[in-house]
């Protein structure tokens, strides 16, 4: 089981979870986020006064996926994820040693399957 994090461009947050349904991919946690990269900061002009922008408005997206998952899960972002330009974002896979689905105290990659309601 892994962790899936993914720092996107706000814009894009509906394409990727289109793109993460039609992967199957379920269970989604989605918080506003604010940082930055490679690009450390711009200045831009606001009513005739220079600013320098530090941070910049992303999505974080969690998603706890089984093994089969993870390559699907990550191609699903990257696909729906890129403009091709700096600040597109980044995905960190981690290890999950435990999942524990509280409903029904179902556990691991049980806990993670879609479920039919």
């Amino acid at each position: 089981m892994k962790l899936i994090t993914a720092i996107i461009r706000p814009d894009r947050l509906s394409a990727v979870k289109e793109a993460l349904i039609a992967a199957d991919v379920r269970g989604i946690t989605i918080n506003r986020v604010s940082g930055h990269g490679g690009q450390a900061g711009i200045t831009e002009q606001y009513r005739g006064s220079q600013f320098l922008v530090e941070f910049f408005d992303k999505i974080e997206l969690k998603i706890a996926v089984s093994e089969g998952f993870v390559q699907p899960t990550i191609d699903a972002i990257v696909r729906a994820a890129r403009t091709g330009n700096i600040g597109d974002g980044k995905i960190f896979v981690q290890p999950l040693e435990r999942v524990v689905r509280i409903r029904t105290g179902e556990e691991d990659s049980e806990a993670l399957t879609p479920v039919a309601v």
